[in-house]
């Protein structure tokens, strides 16, 4: 008779996977989702549309596909989410049906991502996790919104999901849809070339021996050589456009130049620190809870590096699940370090909270109180803190970001510009003012871009500026005031005449710009009507003398 071999002794919990697992209710998990469906479609249904989604709606109205393809090119990212409102559209154009696919996509994100906990770790770090992804602040918002991070996380999640019941099952049919799913994310967003890099490093790990699964080595080597053409396709027509046009340099030296590394400015190791603990609290929306999140995540890296080779039932080895866990932010700071992508507390960096958020939950689940339900009540109550009192701020805080403060607005701005009324706007209060106000875009998104093309709104006429313009500050209004002068002067009227026009101001407006850009407008006679702090409108009259249409030369 063979003795079984002995087992180790005093393994670290992630390492005992499936053993002394808490005894969850089966229906705790379902209700946890369905609670993070409600959190979503409440925060897709209370706020107005910034102007980020008024944008990708325009992009998707498009009288043809083939234009709203060419729409999509015009912007950073790859097609796909402009492609699926385009027919979405079609279902309805409110608020809530706009950003629907992205609530659907970013709950079931959840589900996946906990599916695949379970088979990688244990009961307890999967529920954590579940706890983490259904309401962490910033995986919340982002799928409430009309943009691309939600079906980023849906097609990355399913990834992890897809692949791990591959390896475990022997499953063609999961490799294959595996993928399918690769190919949506590639399509989503550009970070998930990270995510691409990643997981094939991760796979030829877990797939060696090859001979040992030649089938599943040759069905994901088939679908990497697909995933590596398509990648191909859109580096050398989008992305070689946008860095031809100075797209991408003009984001890392503008509002995304803190989540790049500036040679002489950072010394880089102090970079790597600073923005790793920005994704955490980016993540947590609170400094406080992303600190915690991101020494959780410290505790489960070490746990899985200390450990033994122990992988049951075709599982990852603790050291093969860190080695998928850390990869990531190694990439995104080597591509940061180059220049080449954002790293840092910024929505470009959502893809990392499937692999930090994990690595907090392993971290976490180390810790077995006597109640099993001790730590998951200290994690809910951390969300619930982070959630309601996040600190640093959202650029719209929730209390001026409610929709019944655009319908006052609107309302307002209806009630008080006669018919006739000529508006003078900012690209990003354009395209807001277009959605809610004219049912129809009023600003460019195909160049060469003019400078302020009209409009109809109504009985309205509306001037907006180029995409360049994307925000009038106190600086440049009186500059970009004399330009829209120069192109009509009939529509601006003889400035030392003071002839009115109106302003509608909305979207990521600091305090400092809206309290320096109101001053100046109050002095030619602006009395701005204010909705919140994210929205007002005003009448004013510029009674400066205006610069002559001579050759400036």
């Amino acid at each position: 008779m063979t003795l079984p071999p002995k087992q180790p002794a005093a393994l670290p919990a992630t390492s005992r996977l499936g053993q002394n697992d808490p005894p969850l209710p089966p229906w705790l998990p379902a209700f946890i989702l369905a609670a993070a469906l409600i959190a979503r479609l409440y925060e897709a249904w209370a706020y107005f549309l910034n102007p980020d989604e008024a944008l990708h709606n325009l992009l998707a109205s498009q009288d043809s596909l083939r234009m709203a393809y060419r729409a999509a090119l015009t912007q950073a990212h790859p097609p796909l989410l402009i492609l699926v409102l385009y027919y979405w559209r079609s279902l309805g154009h409110s608020e809530l049906m706009l950003r629907l696919p992205s609530v659907l996509a970013g709950t079931a994100a959840c589900w996946f991502a906990y599916q695949w906990l379970k088979l990688v770790t244990d009961r307890s770090a999967a529920f954590l996790g579940l706890l983490l992804f259904a309401f962490a602040p910033s995986l919340v918002g982002l799928s409430a919104e009309v943009r691309q991070y939600a079906l980023l996380l849906f097609f990355t999640s399913a990834c992890l999901y897809l692949s791990e019941r591959a390896l475990q099952h022997n499953s063609a049919l999961c490799m294959i849809l595996f993928s399918l799913s690769l190919y949506g994310a590639l399509l989503s967003h550009y970070s998930s070339l990270i995510f691409a890099f990643t997981l094939g490093i991760y796979l030829l790990v877990r797939l060696y021996p090859y001979s040992r699964h030649l089938r599943l080595f040759a069905i994901w080597g088939i679908g990497q050589i697909a995933a590596l053409a398509l990648v191909t396709f859109f580096l050398l027509t989008h992305v070689a456009h946008l860095r031809q046009v100075g797209m991408a340099q003009g984001i890392s030296e503008t509002w995304l130049r803190k989540s790049f590394f500036h040679p002489g400015e950072n010394h880089a190791a102090l970079f790597i620190a600073r923005q790793t603990l920005r994704v955490f609290t980016f993540l947590l929306s609170h400094g406080v809870g992303g600190t915690l999140a991101l020494i959780a995540f410290v505790i489960g890296m070490v746990s899985l590096l200390r450990q033994r080779k122990v992988s049951p039932e075709n599982r990852p080895s603790p050291r093969q699940l860190a080695l998928l866990l850390l990869l990531p932010f190694a990439v995104n700071c080597a591509a940061a370090l180059a220049g080449a992508y954002p790293y840092g507390a910024t929505r470009h960096n959502s893809l990392l909270a499937l692999f930090g958020l994990s690595g907090a939950c392993i971290g976490l689940a180390a810790w077995r109180p006597a109640r099993w339900w001790s730590t998951p009540l200290i994690v809910a109550a951390c969300l619930v803190f982070c959630n309601f009192f996040p600190a640093p701020a959202p650029l719209i805080k929730a209390k001026n970001h409610r929709r019944i403060l655009m319908e006052h607005a609107i309302g307002a701005l209806r009630a008080s510009a006669a018919p006739g009324s000529t508006f003078f706007a900012d690209y990003e209060s354009a395209l807001v003012l277009g959605y809610y106000a004219c049912g129809h875009g009023l600003v460019q998104i195909f160049p060469p871009y003019e400078s302020f093309v009209p409009n109809r709104c109504g009985p309205y006429k509306v001037f907006s500026a180029r995409p360049e313009e994307w925000k009038f500050t106190a600086n440049d209004f009186l500059e970009q005031y004399r330009l829209f002068a120069q192109s009509y002067p009939t529509e601006a009227g003889p400035m030392e005449a003071g002839k009115k026009l109106w302003m509608f101001d909305t979207g990521w407006i600091a305090d400092s710009d809206t309290r320096d850009l109101e001053k100046l407008l109050q002095s030619d006679e602006c009395s701005p009507q204010h909705f919140g702090e994210n929205i007002f409108i005003c009448q004013f009259a510029i009674r400066e003398t205006a610069p002559s249409n001579s050759d400036p030369r």
